[in-house]
């Protein structure tokens, strides 16, 4: 097959979660145990660290990768989902896996594929580990799917654990409380291997303080230890500097952040806190540190966080999709000096739109539009929930159309804000 096929092939024939839902999840690790078997257990061939968590185990995992390969490691990066390439999963020092290299894992398995069921993402995990074994990699970032207890990821013995935070999504499948999702998320500390908390939460820090215990794991909250203070810069709007503290110690000075959102100084924290307790064990230096979160973006080509696109208007995008993610965004919009607002958005119909679009600001104009997968909400859906809410605007066929028209409305001093899916973002990006 071509690579055109075989991604054809890949998406049509496996079970996809992001195109399809809960139709392609699976309750247990049996098919990803057969999987690994069948290609010889090549998780067991590098060392790694597990990120999970609700929000930021994304910039988390680039910021990691990013230090490791500033540091002089071959090191190994998966993530997902994608937003315009599917081989964005699966990078080594931020190059992208070859095509060919797609093309030959998927026909050399192919026919056991399809015998064993696979669904798209657990064949995705097995082709990333198969990858970095191959290309003998000193360690891989990898970030957890969805929970983390029966996530196909699981299988890694990693040198951290890292769990960013809790909150409400995938409550179908995860639980319907912060407890419950914690617990699933706890399942991937593993015994005598540390984790970091990113955030202390009062609902959710016992659940991980017992799974420790009973793992014997030292267990490390990430803001009880490392203080990130943003220092204002009111006229750059193309970086964050923060002073990062350790135990009331100045830990890093002036540390130039090229991710623009401001939640990102709860990813830097987390970040930092899981780098100092590597540091010893991979010889990581203070420098290695800063270089590596300050090329993050040039190392490992992050996308959709808080993304500029364009300028005059000023058009931003960013793949907040829940509504922890969505409150954090609209606090940032709150604080832009903008003649008027302009919000595309799109999400999916599986998430708890309610406590989303409660959260939007009731000042923008809105312009509401469906992403081209199964899962999208219909647009006129949208509009009619987002109604309820006091959110004002039109109805477009398109995430192009509804863009081309908010771009058409902007004058110069205003603002377009394009999110409400990892979707809608992608096919403006």
């Amino acid at each position: 097959m071509e690579y055109k096929e075989t991604l054809e092939w890949m998406f049509n024939k496996l079970p996809m979660y992001q195109r399809i839902g809960g139709a392609a999840y699976k309750a247990n690790l049996d098919n990803t145990i057969k999987l690994l078997s069948l290609l010889d257990n090549p998780h067991r061939k590098f060392k790694s660290v597990h990120v999970a968590g609700t929000n930021g185990k994304g910039s988390t995992s680039h910021m990691l990768a990013s230090v490791f390969q500033e540091a002089g490691y071959k090191t190994g990066l998966y993530t997902s989902p994608h937003l315009i390439d599917f081989r964005e999963r699966i990078r080594i020092n931020g190059e992208m896996i070859p095509k060919e290299n797609v093309v030959a894992f998927i026909e050399k398995y192919k026919d056991q594929f399809e015998n064993i069921g696979l669904s798209f993402f657990e064949m995705t995990v097995g082709m990333a580990f198969d990858y970095f074994a191959n290309e003998k990699i000193d360690i891989a970032i990898v970030e957890v799917g969805m929970g983390g207890r029966l996530d196909s990821t699981n299988l890694i013995t990693p040198e951290l654990s890292v769990i960013t935070n809790i909150g409400l999504d995938h409550v179908k499948f995860l639980g319907d409380t912060l407890e419950k999702i914690a617990y699933e998320k706890a399942g991937i500390i593993k015994p005598n291997v540390p984790v970091v908390i990113g955030e202390t939460q009062a609902e959710t820090k016992q659940v991980f303080t017992d799974k420790a215990r009973e793992c014997n794991s030292e267990i490390f909250f990430a803001d009880t230890i490392f203080e990130c203070n943003r220092i204002e810069t009111y006229h750059n709007i193309e970086m964050q500097q923060f002073d990062i503290w350790k135990n009331s110690t100045l830990y890093i000075d002036n540390l130039h952040v090229p991710m623009l959102g401001l939640y990102q100084k709860k990813n830097v924290t987390t970040a930092i806190c899981a780098l100092d307790l590597l540091k010893e064990k991979f010889n990581l230096s203070i420098d290695d540190i800063r270089d590596g979160i300050e090329k993050t973006l040039v190392n490992t080509h992050l996308m959709g966080r808080w993304q500029i696109l364009s300028k005059d208007p000023l058009v931003i995008a960013d793949t907040g999709h829940n509504a922890d993610g969505i409150r954090e965004v609209a606090m940032q919009l709150a604080q832009l000096q903008c003649d008027k607002l302009h919000i595309v958005l799109g999400v999916v119909n599986d998430k708890d739109i309610d406590n989303m679009l409660v959260k939007l600001p009731r000042f923008a104009e809105y312009y509401f539009c469906k992403a081209d997968i199964p899962r999208g909400l219909d647009a006129e859906k949208l509009a009619e929930e987002a109604f309820k809410y006091g959110l004002r605007g039109k109805v477009y066929g398109s995430v192009t159309n509804a863009l081309a028209s908010a771009k058409n409305n902007a004058r110069f001093n205003d603002v377009i804000f394009i999110g409400g899916s990892n979707f809608t973002v992608a096919e403006v990006i």
